[in-house]
């Protein structure tokens, strides 16, 4: 246990962050999978606007690192291009 003043508040500051970290990630998650999981391609190039500007967000603040960021966003695209493809094959 902190002795320290400083040490204390620093217990209570990381706590914090730590709660807010997870919760963006978690968004972030969140907002990934109803992506993924939408068939509908107007629904899903909303969804999928909504999720690149929040991870580049969350990366800009440091929650996540930028290639992951990169990584998620890629992988949005490349199920909003198939959804486009399909589309126009019918």
């Amino acid at each position: 246990m902190a002795h320290h003043k400083s040490a204390k508040k620093r217990i209570l500051t990381n706590a914090k962050k730590r709660a807010a970290n997870k919760s963006s990630i978690s968004k972030l998650k969140t907002i990934t999978k109803k992506v993924m999981d939408s068939d509908n391609k107007t629904e899903a190039e909303k969804l999928y606007k909504e999720a690149v500007a929040f991870a580049d967000k969350t990366a800009s603040k440091g929650r996540i690192h930028k290639n992951t960021a990169s990584r998620r966003k890629s992988s949005m695209t490349k199920h909003l291009n198939s959804l486009t493809v399909t589309a126009e094959k019918k």
